[in-house]
């Protein structure tokens, strides 16, 4: 049985803390993996709450209507609610990922038919131009060369700018604004700051296409009558964010991982029809969101043997998730021809990743681009100088210097 919540003051100092450290470059911190499957956790923000590591109660949470997505109604596991979310009791306007049933659907509605299988098979032709492109880049660069820079950041970034509709030279601007609201240790005036200068980055961009509609997604969301402008900055700037820094992070987390498994590169090279599966073991054994999603209970709700009370905070810990024995045989093993599992990369329930798809074939052409154009790729420098993002919420390589 689980331990319950502890009541002594003392007891309440020693609760840990969610580790932001992981094992080497890419295993969860021990801790996360050798306690139950619920355990009382301290939340940065002060108050008590629960960590949920095991996948099936990971699972009941995410799909729960009991919990909500929230975030002003409780503390975050790694950082703070700042201040002004709490006072607007809202993540924003239009910014669906952290709110709940009917508003979430209203958002997300407008949005999946432009996300579908379908549609994003007729942009993999275009991906795999851009991929193309930017191989040539990272050749060019020279000797070695950082795979992040050159690579892994431009695929996604350019592939959401052209779906958007946003000027690829003005990247710099939320590419900067992205890291920073995405660091840990972000003080809540540079989040404040931050988010307004993405949306007054946003609301030009917006009021341009109102004016000059272009066939793309920002200039379609213009003719819904029922979107404002401040509705539709707040959902392209989810997507915008959300689109570039996942991706991103997978392919030069999962690059790092090959190189780092060399049979199994080599069984990718040997077979590349084994890419899909690959791709879907790599999104399960690196799971690069650090320790999101976190839910508040509306009510008491009993997970296993646990009775969450109404008021408190649960952090699903995804990485921990995706390791558990539950899920597959062998979890601490990375296997690119394992069948597909159900892994929680992506999360669960209605919150569950609306870009999953294109995501899945930017990781496959980007991958299959690498092997084929770079046979002899390797790193440049030793495993452990490579620079981790233990700094951020999306976990990943700052940089990753590769030669051939």
């Amino acid at each position: 049985m689980n331990a319950p919540m502890p009541t002594t003051h003392d007891d309440l100092q020693d609760l840990p803390s969610y580790p932001m450290e992981r094992d080497d470059y890419v295993n969860p911190a021990r801790a996360l993996l050798t306690g139950p499957p619920i355990s009382p956790l301290r939340f940065v923000g002060g108050s008590t709450g629960w960590l949920v590591t095991g996948y099936h109660e990971a699972r009941e949470v995410l799909r729960d209507p009991r919990f909500s997505a929230e975030r002003w109604r409780g503390d975050d596991a790694m950082r703070a609610v700042p201040e002004a979310i709490r006072k607007e009791r809202s993540s924003g306007a239009g910014s669906f990922l952290a709110m709940d049933a009917p508003e979430h659907g209203r958002y997300r509605g407008q949005l999946t038919r432009y996300f579908t299988v379908r549609r994003m098979r007729q942009l993999e032709e275009r991906i795999e131009d851009i991929v193309a492109e930017r191989l040539d880049a990272l050749e060019a660069a020279g000797k070695p060369a950082d795979l992040v820079r050159h690579f892994a950041l431009p695929i996604p970034s350019l592939v959401i700018c052209e779906m958007l509709g946003v000027p690829y030279e003005e990247r710099e601007v939320f590419q900067s604004v992205a890291a920073q609201l995405l660091r840990q240790d972000r003080t809540e005036e540079e989040f404040i700051a931050g988010r307004a200068a993405l949306q007054n980055f946003l609301h030009r961009l917006v009021e341009a296409k109102r004016k000059e509609p272009r066939d793309d997604l920002i200039s379609l969301l213009t003719a819904v009558d029922e979107l404002t402008d401040e509705e539709i900055v707040g959902i392209a700037g989810l997507l915008l964010i959300a689109g570039h820094e996942t991706t991103t992070n997978m392919l030069s987390l999962g690059t790092f991982a090959l190189l780092r498994h060399p049979g199994q590169l080599e069984r990718l090279r040997a077979d590349e029809s084994l890419l899909p599966q690959a791709v879907e073991e790599l999104l399960r054994y690196l799971s690069i969101v650090n320790a999101f999603p976190v839910r508040i209970a509306l009510e008491d709700v009993v997970i296993g043997d646990v009775t969450i009370t109404a008021g408190q905070s649960v952090a699903v810990s995804i990485p921990a998730v995706n390791r558990d024995p539950a899920l597959v045989d062998d979890p601490d093993t990375l296997d690119v021809a394992r069948p597909r599992s159900s892994h929680l990369a992506f999360g669960y329930g209605i919150h569950q990743c609306l870009g999953q798809h294109l995501a899945r074939i930017e990781l496959v052409v980007g991958y299959r681009g690498l092997i084929r154009r770079f046979p002899g790729l390797r790193l440049a420098v030793p495993p452990e100088e490579v620079p981790m993002r233990s700094d951020m919420v999306i976990y990943g390589a700052h940089e990753l210097p590769v030669t051939w």
